[in-house]
């Protein structure tokens, strides 16, 4: 798509819209400034993969004006519900989850189970996401205390009082048989136990069980016990983690093989009541900024915001995003706000967005919310305990998708059964010389490094001469032979290995394919990270196999591809995949921007800072011995 005139572009909030040649909407993205955002998707560099793969299949752009920025982030989850764009990343999850109400307002109220939280002047307690558990919770506080279970169109209709009553889980006030102050105590008893103020209320039945058994009534000594034993029943499923109590959902993400993971931890009155956890496939951790943008918009559109939302970093404003290797990463800073330059641990890159978003939730809750990162080292923990949650539903989810993604590999690559084994290979070479052959290889749908081979080959520019000699190493190598051999190039590499295999002698020793890049707009081969449009050849077919773009056995073959472009070229990590890390890093104590910038110069990843020797991270400026000591012990504890 060309770069649109920015004479045409308004300098107002709003949102954009970016639509195919069939006219589908497949990316929408708000902005603060609608000409600065939109001109800042063709600079140069520095665009994530997903965007560049976007703006290859994009070829016009709409815009929609609004006069606020609360405005256009409505009107962008509006238009992300309604049209579900391929490029944008959707929370397909419409659950609503469920809650407890009492209506304080009603002289008699009742418990309810409603999925749906209103203005109404209602007590809300939850969310709960297993509808099955808040029922049987329900059915235990109302065989604990006695409210009404009818509505209040039944409760005025009644004639005589219900079968609770005469079983004594009813006080009956629809016949009048209790006043409006006797029954509110059991009702503000149901409330505290809600709000997780279990202490107080065991001690005061424990007192008022005490106080009937002394004056010998004992079935009221014997209520008083089981309402006692229903409360310890209840608090048994909560785990206490403010102590101070308050609310907070706690956010936490990992990056799985082949997608990003979500964890949301529900914490209620200080208890962690609940959590739920989502997954995306296709995803990898540079999205994760994006992903924590669109996930806070799109998800709080159900259910109410608490007051505070834990993130695990505030991801940066996509305005205002540095493309500056060299400076620190924008996002959360666990630090002092002397030091990370703002009252509450955050730069001014992400505060557009999260302001916005803070005034949108707090309509939407009718009280504050603040976005946060986070503060201390239980704000750390709380998103250890979400990440781990992710980290359990990746791991789920990739463990099925393994199972069936190689027989849908199987079917369209028309195998006569899954494969087990597949070997992937790619050449690279730096002007002809140095020439390697990178061989990865798959088992059982996941990768399997110790098998994992570099061929030195001669020196020569001719990738298809260097397939054809290195059939014949491999063929040396022996076994195990591959189920599926997939070569990174087109027919031609294709060719060259097949007519090295046969004549070997050993034209049927395994099945062949071969991936390869889609063409641009010149017919070139579009070697842009992110493409969905890969081609793959199969022996004796001329044409490619009709897969569609983001098919699951695509993605899995650009999967195998990549990691073996990883393992060839050995390329670094992205600029945004490393900014996002940071944040990980960061959330460490005392490894703010300035240490981070540090680790990032001096080591090329992750796993490599963790395997730093005391003396290595001591030659980083101005990190002593006793500071590098306590450096190598929090990376390698990550």
């Amino acid at each position: 798509m060309q770069r649109p005139d920015p004479a045409t572009l308004p300098l107002s909030p709003g949102v954009y819209l970016y639509k195919d040649a069939r006219g589908r909407i497949i990316y929408v993205g708000k902005a603060r400034v609608l000409r600065r955002r939109v001109l800042s998707y063709f600079r140069q560099d520095g665009l994530p993969a997903k965007t560049r793969a976007m703006l290859a299949h994009a070829v016009s752009l709409d815009v929609l004006t609004t006069t606020t920025e609360k405005e256009a982030l409505l009107l962008e989850a509006s238009l992300i519900k309604k049209h579900r764009p391929h490029y944008n990343i959707v929370l397909r999850d419409d659950k609503q989850y469920v809650l407890f109400r009492v209506d304080v307002k009603h002289p008699f109220p009742r418990l309810e189970v409603v999925r749906k939280a209103r203005r109404d002047g209602a007590r809300y307690f939850g969310p709960f996401t297993s509808a099955l558990a808040a029922r049987e919770t329900w059915k235990l506080l109302h065989r604990a205390f006695a409210l009404r279970r009818c509505s209040d169109r039944a409760m005025k209709n009644r004639v005589r009082p219900c079968l609770y009553h005469h079983m004594g889980q009813c006080p009956a006030p629809c016949m009048g048989l209790v006043d409006s102050r006797q029954y509110f105590e059991a009702v503000h008893k149901v409330m505290e136990l809600l709000e997780g103020k279990s202490a107080p209320l065991l001690a005061r039945l424990r007192q008022e069980m005490e106080a009937a058994s002394e004056a010998l009534e004992f079935e009221q000594a014997a209520r008083l016990r089981d309402q006692m034993r229903a409360v310890e029943r209840t608090v048994e499923r909560q785990a206490t983690v403010l102590p101070g109590g308050g609310d907070m959902d706690v956010i936490g993400l990992f990056a799985a093989d082949r997608g990003l993971a979500l964890g949301l931890v529900f914490v209620r009155n200080g208890a962690m009541t609940d959590g739920r956890t989502f997954y995306w496939a296709g995803l990898c951790f540079e999205d994760a900024p994006e992903l924590l943008r669109s996930f806070v918009g799109q998800y709080y559109a159900g259910p109410l915001p608490p007051p505070r939302i834990l993130l695990p970093w505030l991801p940066p404003d996509n305005e205002d995003e540095r493309l500056n290797e060299d400076a620190p990463p924008p996002g959360a800073h666990p630090l002092p706000p002397e030091q990370a330059g703002a009252g509450d641990g955050m730069d001014g890159h992400a505060g557009s967005w999260r302001e916005a978003l803070e005034q949108l939730l707090a309509e939407r809750r009718n009280g504050p919310v603040r976005l946060v990162a986070p503060q201390n080292a239980k704000d750390n923990q709380l998103v250890d305990v979400a990440q781990s949650n992710a980290r359990e539903e990746a791991r789920r989810r990739e463990q099925h998708a393994e199972q069936d993604i190689l027989q849908m590999l199987a079917a369209a690559l028309h195998l006569a059964e899954r494969p087990r084994r597949i070997e992937c290979v790619d050449v690279s070479h730096t002007g002809g010389r140095q020439t390697r052959v990178g061989m990865v290889v798959f088992e059982d749908g996941r990768p399997h490094p110790p098998a994992y081979r570099n061929y030195a080959m001669p020196d020569g520019g001719d990738d298809y001469a260097t397939l054809y000699q290195w059939v014949a190493r491999r063929l040396e190598s022996g076994p195990p032979w591959p189920d599926l051999l997939l070569i990174d190039g087109g027919r031609g590499q294709l060719h060259a290995v097949q007519r090295g295999l046969e004549e070997a002698g050993q034209g049927d020793l395994c099945a062949l394919a071969a991936i390869a890049k889609a063409r641009d707009e010149d017919g070139h081969a579009d070697r842009r990270a992110g493409n969905v449009a890969d081609r793959i050849f199969l022996p004796g077919r001329s044409n490619a196999l009709p897969l569609r773009e983001g098919a699951p056995e695509l993605l899995f073959l650009q999967h195998i591809r990549d990691t073996t472009h990883h393992f060839a070229i050995g390329r670094h990590r992205k600029a945004r995949g490393k900014a996002a890390l940071s944040g990980e890093l960061m959330r460490l104590p005392g490894i703010g921007p300035a240490t981070a910038r540090l680790l990032w110069e001096r080591f090329a990843s992750l796993e490599a800072m963790r395997a730093a020797s005391l003396e290595e991270l001591r030659e980083l400026p101005g990190i002593g011995p006793a500071r590098a000591a306590l450096l190598r012990d929090k990376l390698r504890g990550i």
